[in-house]
Protein backbone atom coordinates (compact mmCIF):
# COMPACT_ATOMS: atom_id res chain seq x y z
CA UNK A 1 0.00 0.00 0.00
CA UNK A 2 3.24 2.48 0.47
CA UNK A 3 3.99 2.31 -2.90
CA UNK A 4 0.52 3.09 -3.99
CA UNK A 5 -0.40 5.80 -1.54
CA UNK A 6 3.17 7.08 -2.98
CA UNK A 7 2.04 6.74 -6.71
CA UNK A 8 -1.41 8.34 -6.22
CA UNK A 9 0.72 11.24 -4.13
CA UNK A 10 2.74 11.74 -7.96
CA UNK A 11 -0.25 11.52 -9.76
CA UNK A 12 -2.21 13.88 -7.48
CA UNK A 13 0.29 16.68 -7.12
CA UNK A 14 1.29 16.92 -10.50
CA UNK A 15 -1.98 17.46 -12.15
CA UNK A 16 -3.82 18.96 -9.35
CA UNK A 17 -0.60 21.89 -9.51
CA UNK A 18 -0.84 21.96 -13.34
CA UNK A 19 -4.75 22.44 -12.91
CA UNK A 20 -4.81 25.01 -10.06
CA UNK A 21 -2.48 27.02 -12.09
CA UNK A 22 -4.83 27.12 -14.95
CA UNK A 23 -3.22 24.46 -17.20
CA UNK A 24 -5.63 22.17 -19.34
CA UNK A 25 -5.71 18.34 -19.00
CA UNK A 26 -6.71 17.81 -22.62
CA UNK A 27 -3.33 19.00 -23.74
CA UNK A 28 -1.33 16.69 -22.00
CA UNK A 29 -3.36 13.63 -23.51
CA UNK A 30 -0.55 12.64 -25.93
CA UNK A 31 -1.28 8.59 -26.54
CA UNK A 32 1.09 8.24 -28.98
CA UNK A 33 3.98 10.12 -27.22
CA UNK A 34 2.97 7.57 -24.69
CA UNK A 35 3.71 4.91 -26.85
CA UNK A 36 7.02 6.44 -28.21
CA UNK A 37 8.02 6.24 -25.09
CA UNK A 38 6.82 3.41 -23.13
CA UNK A 39 7.24 1.32 -25.56
CA UNK A 40 11.00 2.37 -26.85
CA UNK A 41 12.03 2.09 -23.55
CA UNK A 42 10.13 -1.54 -22.66
CA UNK A 43 12.53 -2.60 -26.14
CA UNK A 44 15.52 -1.38 -24.62
CA UNK A 45 15.06 -3.22 -21.29
CA UNK A 46 14.04 -6.74 -23.30
CA UNK A 47 17.09 -5.65 -25.31
CA UNK A 48 19.34 -5.42 -22.33
CA UNK A 49 18.63 -8.18 -19.94
CA UNK A 50 18.79 -11.50 -20.10
CA UNK A 51 15.51 -13.62 -19.52
CA UNK A 52 15.61 -14.20 -16.03
CA UNK A 53 15.66 -10.93 -15.09
CA UNK A 54 12.78 -9.88 -17.30
CA UNK A 55 10.81 -12.44 -15.74
CA UNK A 56 11.91 -11.11 -12.22
CA UNK A 57 11.28 -8.00 -13.44
CA UNK A 58 7.14 -8.50 -14.52
CA UNK A 59 6.92 -9.67 -10.70
CA UNK A 60 9.09 -6.59 -9.48
CA UNK A 61 5.48 -4.46 -8.68
CA UNK A 62 4.30 -7.33 -6.55
CA UNK A 63 7.86 -7.51 -4.51
CA UNK A 64 7.36 -3.29 -4.16
CA UNK A 65 3.78 -3.60 -2.99
CA UNK A 66 4.51 -6.45 -0.76
CA UNK A 67 7.82 -5.48 0.62
CA UNK A 68 10.30 -7.57 2.01
CA UNK A 69 8.88 -11.44 2.35
CA UNK A 70 9.53 -11.76 5.46
CA UNK A 71 8.27 -9.96 8.67
CA UNK A 72 9.35 -9.98 12.41
CA UNK A 73 7.57 -12.68 13.00
CA UNK A 74 9.23 -15.07 10.12
CA UNK A 75 12.14 -14.34 11.75
CA UNK A 76 11.32 -15.19 14.87
CA UNK A 77 10.04 -18.54 13.52
CA UNK A 78 13.42 -19.18 12.05
CA UNK A 79 15.28 -18.39 15.55
CA UNK A 80 13.01 -20.95 17.17
CA UNK A 81 13.77 -23.40 13.89
CA UNK A 82 17.36 -22.82 15.01
CA UNK A 83 17.11 -23.64 18.39
CA UNK A 84 15.22 -26.87 17.94
CA UNK A 85 17.87 -28.20 15.19
CA UNK A 86 20.81 -27.27 17.36
CA UNK A 87 19.44 -28.78 20.38
CA UNK A 88 18.75 -31.80 18.37
CA UNK A 89 22.29 -32.34 17.48
CA UNK A 90 23.32 -31.66 20.68
CA UNK A 91 20.88 -34.71 22.33
CA UNK A 92 21.77 -36.73 19.48
CA UNK A 93 24.23 -36.03 17.07
CA UNK A 94 23.99 -34.39 13.97
CA UNK A 95 22.85 -38.12 12.32
CA UNK A 96 19.67 -36.86 13.73
CA UNK A 97 19.03 -34.37 11.63
CA UNK A 98 19.14 -36.85 8.70
CA UNK A 99 15.74 -37.44 7.84
CA UNK A 100 14.33 -34.17 8.05
CA UNK A 101 16.87 -32.08 5.88
CA UNK A 102 16.55 -34.60 3.11
CA UNK A 103 13.14 -34.67 3.09
CA UNK A 104 11.91 -31.21 4.61
CA UNK A 105 8.88 -31.12 2.72
CA UNK A 106 7.63 -33.61 5.40
CA UNK A 107 9.71 -33.32 8.22
CA UNK A 108 8.25 -33.43 11.66
CA UNK A 109 10.46 -31.20 12.37
CA UNK A 110 10.18 -28.05 9.91
CA UNK A 111 6.09 -28.61 10.26
CA UNK A 112 6.00 -26.63 13.59
CA UNK A 113 7.64 -23.63 11.63
CA UNK A 114 5.12 -23.40 8.25
CA UNK A 115 6.27 -19.96 7.33
CA UNK A 116 10.18 -21.24 6.87
CA UNK A 117 8.92 -24.76 5.36
CA UNK A 118 7.12 -22.44 2.44
CA UNK A 119 10.22 -19.84 1.73
CA UNK A 120 11.81 -22.68 -0.55
CA UNK A 121 15.79 -20.56 -0.96
CA UNK A 122 15.48 -20.11 2.97
CA UNK A 123 14.82 -24.24 3.29
CA UNK A 124 17.39 -24.98 0.97
CA UNK A 125 20.25 -23.37 2.37
CA UNK A 126 19.80 -23.96 5.80
CA UNK A 127 19.44 -28.09 4.52
CA UNK A 128 22.53 -27.65 2.49
CA UNK A 129 24.34 -26.63 5.34
CA UNK A 130 23.55 -28.60 7.76
CA UNK A 131 24.00 -31.41 5.50
CA UNK A 132 27.43 -30.22 4.74
CA UNK A 133 27.97 -30.72 8.37
CA UNK A 134 26.79 -33.81 8.73
CA UNK A 135 29.12 -34.86 5.76
CA UNK A 136 31.82 -34.35 8.57
CA UNK A 137 32.75 -30.41 7.82
CA UNK A 138 33.60 -28.87 10.99
CA UNK A 139 35.67 -25.81 10.29
CA UNK A 140 33.39 -22.37 10.79
CA UNK A 141 36.01 -20.86 9.10
CA UNK A 142 35.59 -22.72 5.65
CA UNK A 143 31.95 -23.02 5.82
CA UNK A 144 31.42 -19.29 6.29
CA UNK A 145 33.42 -18.14 3.27
CA UNK A 146 31.04 -20.79 1.54
CA UNK A 147 28.09 -19.13 3.21
CA UNK A 148 29.83 -15.56 2.08
CA UNK A 149 29.79 -16.71 -1.62
CA UNK A 150 26.51 -18.12 -1.95
CA UNK A 151 24.56 -15.05 -0.31
CA UNK A 152 26.92 -12.74 -2.13
CA UNK A 153 25.76 -14.21 -5.23
CA UNK A 154 22.14 -14.12 -3.87
CA UNK A 155 22.58 -10.44 -3.37
CA UNK A 156 24.28 -9.34 -6.87
CA UNK A 157 21.18 -11.20 -8.67
CA UNK A 158 18.55 -8.64 -6.84
CA UNK A 159 20.71 -5.99 -7.38
CA UNK A 160 20.74 -6.95 -11.07
CA UNK A 161 17.08 -6.78 -10.95
CA UNK A 162 16.70 -2.95 -8.97
CA UNK A 163 19.63 -1.72 -11.29
CA UNK A 164 17.70 -2.89 -14.74
CA UNK A 165 14.68 -1.23 -13.18
CA UNK A 166 16.83 2.11 -12.98
CA UNK A 167 18.22 1.41 -15.75
CA UNK A 168 14.77 1.79 -17.80
CA UNK A 169 14.61 5.00 -15.55
CA UNK A 170 18.16 6.63 -16.65
CA UNK A 171 17.48 6.48 -19.97
CA UNK A 172 13.28 7.38 -19.90
CA UNK A 173 14.25 11.67 -19.75
CA UNK A 174 16.17 10.72 -23.44
CA UNK A 175 13.54 9.11 -25.27
CA UNK A 176 11.13 11.89 -23.58
CA UNK A 177 13.50 13.94 -25.49
CA UNK A 178 13.16 12.03 -28.76
CA UNK A 179 9.43 12.08 -28.81
CA UNK A 180 9.58 16.04 -28.32
CA UNK A 181 11.75 16.63 -31.42
CA UNK A 182 9.26 13.78 -33.40
CA UNK A 183 6.48 16.40 -32.40
CA UNK A 184 8.77 19.63 -33.87
CA UNK A 185 9.13 17.74 -36.93
CA UNK A 186 5.13 17.42 -36.69
CA UNK A 187 4.62 20.71 -35.79
CA UNK A 188 7.17 22.27 -38.84
CA UNK A 189 4.86 20.17 -40.89
CA UNK A 190 2.34 22.89 -39.89
CA UNK A 191 4.46 25.96 -40.06
CA UNK A 192 1.80 27.62 -42.35
CA UNK A 193 -1.00 26.82 -40.08
CA UNK A 194 -2.45 29.60 -37.63
CA UNK A 195 -0.76 30.78 -34.38
CA UNK A 196 -3.32 28.64 -32.03
CA UNK A 197 -3.02 25.43 -34.05
CA UNK A 198 1.01 25.84 -33.77
CA UNK A 199 0.53 26.27 -30.04
CA UNK A 200 -1.66 23.27 -29.41
CA UNK A 201 1.26 21.00 -31.44
CA UNK A 202 4.65 23.09 -29.79
CA UNK A 203 2.66 21.95 -26.59
CA UNK A 204 1.83 18.68 -27.44
CA UNK A 205 5.40 17.94 -28.86
CA UNK A 206 6.98 19.32 -25.05
CA UNK A 207 4.36 16.84 -23.28
CA UNK A 208 6.96 13.92 -24.64
CA UNK A 209 9.77 15.70 -22.56
CA UNK A 210 7.77 15.84 -19.47
CA UNK A 211 5.85 12.29 -19.78
CA UNK A 212 9.85 10.62 -19.53
CA UNK A 213 10.88 12.77 -17.12
CA UNK A 214 8.18 12.06 -14.61
CA UNK A 215 7.84 8.70 -15.81
CA UNK A 216 11.45 8.43 -15.24
CA UNK A 217 11.59 10.12 -11.37
CA UNK A 218 7.92 9.85 -10.43
CA UNK A 219 7.39 6.13 -10.90
CA UNK A 220 10.44 3.93 -12.13
CA UNK A 221 13.36 5.34 -9.77
CA UNK A 222 11.00 5.30 -7.37
CA UNK A 223 10.25 1.65 -8.12
CA UNK A 224 13.91 0.57 -8.27
CA UNK A 225 14.66 1.68 -4.85
CA UNK A 226 11.45 0.09 -3.20
CA UNK A 227 12.32 -3.39 -5.23
CA UNK A 228 15.85 -2.95 -4.17
CA UNK A 229 14.99 -2.32 -0.29
CA UNK A 230 12.44 -5.21 -0.37
CA UNK A 231 14.89 -7.81 -1.88
CA UNK A 232 18.01 -6.36 0.25
CA UNK A 233 15.82 -6.87 3.53
CA UNK A 234 15.39 -10.51 2.78
CA UNK A 235 19.19 -11.36 2.42
CA UNK A 236 18.88 -10.88 6.42
CA UNK A 237 16.90 -14.00 6.60
CA UNK A 238 20.12 -15.97 5.41
CA UNK A 239 22.63 -13.80 6.93
CA UNK A 240 20.63 -15.16 10.32
CA UNK A 241 20.50 -18.78 9.49
CA UNK A 242 24.56 -18.07 9.07
CA UNK A 243 25.53 -16.81 12.07
CA UNK A 244 23.49 -19.16 14.08
CA UNK A 245 25.54 -22.16 12.30
CA UNK A 246 28.16 -20.39 12.40
CA UNK A 247 28.26 -20.57 16.44
CA UNK A 248 26.98 -23.89 16.40
CA UNK A 249 30.35 -25.00 14.96
CA UNK A 250 32.03 -23.08 17.40
CA UNK A 251 30.47 -25.21 20.10
CA UNK A 252 28.03 -22.31 21.51
CA UNK A 253 25.06 -24.09 23.39
CA UNK A 254 21.53 -23.66 21.21
CA UNK A 255 20.44 -20.73 23.25
CA UNK A 256 23.56 -18.76 22.38
CA UNK A 257 24.18 -19.92 19.00
CA UNK A 258 20.36 -18.64 18.67
CA UNK A 259 21.25 -15.24 20.16
CA UNK A 260 24.26 -14.79 18.05
CA UNK A 261 21.78 -15.01 14.86
CA UNK A 262 19.35 -12.82 16.78
CA UNK A 263 21.93 -10.11 17.09
CA UNK A 264 22.89 -10.22 13.99
CA UNK A 265 19.56 -8.90 12.52
CA UNK A 266 18.40 -5.37 12.07
CA UNK A 267 16.28 -3.93 15.07
CA UNK A 268 13.08 -3.36 13.15
CA UNK A 269 13.42 -7.14 12.36
CA UNK A 270 14.87 -8.47 15.80
CA UNK A 271 13.16 -10.19 18.05
CA UNK A 272 13.70 -8.80 21.96
CA UNK A 273 15.61 -11.49 24.31
CA UNK A 274 12.14 -11.88 26.00
CA UNK A 275 10.50 -12.94 23.33
CA UNK A 276 12.53 -15.44 21.57
CA UNK A 277 13.05 -17.11 25.00
CA UNK A 278 9.14 -17.10 25.33
CA UNK A 279 8.76 -18.68 22.21
CA UNK A 280 11.45 -21.12 22.42
CA UNK A 281 9.91 -22.34 25.81
CA UNK A 282 6.73 -23.21 24.13
CA UNK A 283 8.30 -25.00 21.77
CA UNK A 284 7.29 -28.91 21.58
CA UNK A 285 10.19 -31.16 21.73
CA UNK A 286 11.24 -33.15 18.85
CA UNK A 287 11.79 -36.72 19.42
Amino acid sequence: MKVLAGFATVIGCTFGGYVAMGGHLDVLWQPFEVVIIVGAAIGAFVTTNPPPILKRALKSFGVAMKGAKVKKPGYLEVLCLQYQVFRLIKSKGVLAIESHIEKPEESSLFSQFPGFQHHHHGVEFFCDYLRVISLGTDDPYALEDLMNLEIEVHHHEDHKLAASIQGMADGMPALGIVAAVLGVIKTMGAITEPPEVLGHLIGGALVGTFLGVWIAYGFLAPLSGAVGSALEQDSKYYECMKWGILAHLKGCPPQVSVEFARKALPEHLRPTFAELETAIQNLTPVK
